[in-house]
């Protein structure tokens, strides 16, 4: 028996996920059992906060959790630390998922879509490793205060340690093992402390435990650059948390559209794994039913790949996704007409096929 906790959150996040369901539902995965909770600002308008006790439990004591979006302009004047963003934070935090991968792999059937010219993201799939849960965005401490001189300061600690670094070190190389062998790992040794701590740390794991993967070293900001520049030279890039939202999201423009990227947060073995789409709520289009399910739909390949044990039913709900695309099937964010249901249904007819 496995469980799957639904998050829907905010936005365009359950139309989305209401897809995924009905994918999942259609592909009856034997012992699966189906939960929803709210999330995000859905949370707040009910309980007040934006990750209540008993649904942080509730993803705790799930295999995965299946996340849609979160955030609106209606929750923008809530405090901090009561926002939707601080909801999605907390979750990350208790359930300590440090190693996050985002794919950016360009569709064939898109490549013409991409911000850059076919031949440089033709055959694109670089896969992020992206420490999630340490860094700048945790560090303490951090806040703003006001100074003697009457001034105001906003402070933010870039901070890690040997373990947290090993930690989503070692699954980039578990991982690299299963692609090219090859790994970029990502910081800025030349002018941050925390940057040189992460070259050497990296380094030293290779060196001890994975002397047969290929290791490069590159500054962070040349990194942006060559992403633009030949993005196919990379395989798995592995960075820290600030570095590797900037960059995964630098990366997901040239696959064609947001809509299509998923990702998974991982742990520890046998603890449960975070899916989300790394699109935002988009308000704007909540409830016009035009939004792009795909993100979410690959969210859920990777859950049944890496915390359901249905490595074959996601490999077929993934080439479900590119055979819809392949035939023709595009919402709007893809060029196309066709409503958030329909893409669900192109990809639910090559699901019989696969």
């Amino acid at each position: 028996m496995t469980s799957l906790l639904l998050l829907p959150g905010d936005g365009i996040g359950p139309e989305v996920t209401a897809q995924s369901r009905r994918i999942l539902e259609a592909m009856a995965i034997p012992g699966l059992v189906l939960s929803d909770g709210l999330f995000g600002g859905a949370s707040i308008d009910v309980h007040g906060v934006p990750l209540t006790d008993e649904t942080r439990d509730r993803a705790l004591a799930s295999d995965a959790v299946l996340m849609g979006a979160v955030g609106g302009p209606q929750w923008a004047e809530v405090a901090y630390d009561k926002r939707p963003e601080a909801g999605l934070l907390g979750l990350r935090g208790a359930m300590n998922v440090y190693a996050n991968l985002r794919p950016a792999r360009c569709f064939d059937a898109l490549a013409d879509a991409s911000s850059l010219k076919r031949h440089l993201v033709e055959g694109l799939d670089i896969l992020f490793v992206r420490e999630l849960v340490g860094g700048v965005y945790f560090g303490q401490p951090r806040g703003i205060e006001t100074l003697p001189n009457g001034e105001r300061r906003g402070f933010n600690t870039q901070s890690y340690t040997t373990s947290e670094i090993r930690r989503v070190a070692k699954t980039a190389f578990e991982l690299a093992r299963g692609r090219s062998g090859r790994v970029c790992s990502v910081e800025k040794a030349n002018v941050m402390e925390s940057g040189v701590l992460w070259r050497e740390e990296v380094r030293a794991l290779r060196d001890e435990a994975f002397p047969d993967i290929v290791l490069s070293h590159m500054y962070a900001d040349n990194c942006a650059m060559q992403l633009v520049k030949a993005p196919l030279q990379f395989d798995i890039i592995l960075t820290d948390n600030l570095f590797g939202d900037l960059l995964s999201d630098l990366a997901a423009m040239s696959t064609g559209s947001l809509g299509m990227l998923p990702s998974a947060a991982l742990g520890e073995a046998g603890k449960p794994g975070l899916y989300e789409p790394i699109h935002g709520s988009a308000p704007d289009i909540a409830g016009q039913g035009v939004a792009n399910p795909c993100a979410s739909i690959l969210s859920l390949a990777m859950a049944l790949r890496h915390s359901l044990g249905a490595p074959d039913a996601a490999a077929r709900l993934e080439a479900a996704v590119e055979a819809a695309l392949d035939s023709g099937a595009r919402t709007r964010d893809l060029g196309g007409a066709l409503s958030t249901r329909e893409m669900g249904d192109a990809i639910l007819r090559q699901l019989d096929r696969c």
